[in-house]
């Protein structure tokens, strides 16, 4: 089955102040079926200024555990939609430079 995975990342400031809450698409992948409460190992979120990208670097990959799925019955065809835990990153903590 085919699944779009999506994640909420809140970016903050080193005071903890909320600048941006954003919708990161990890994008379509085809797995068997998933369930809430299931983990997916993945790169590690990071910043490109205000930009969530991923941080490719060697030994950033992390595990989230899926929160929850939806189901849209309206578009045609049917999309599934898989909740990641969301995450909080600081600015200034958590870029990653220019590294590709």
């Amino acid at each position: 089955m085919r699944y779009q995975f999506c994640q909420y990342v809140t970016i903050v400031d080193m005071n903890d102040e909320i600048l941006s809450e954003v919708l990161f698409e990890h994008g379509e992948f085809e797995s068997n079926a998933v369930t809430i409460g299931s983990s997916v190992l993945i790169h590690q979120l990071g910043l490109k200024q205000f930009d969530v990208v991923y941080d490719k670097r060697e030994g950033k990959t992390t595990r989230y555990k899926i929160e929850d799925i939806e189901v849209n019955l309206i578009e045609q065809p049917t999309v599934t939609r898989v909740f990641l835990e969301p995450v909080r990153l600081i600015v200034g903590q958590h870029d990653i430079g220019e590294v590709e």
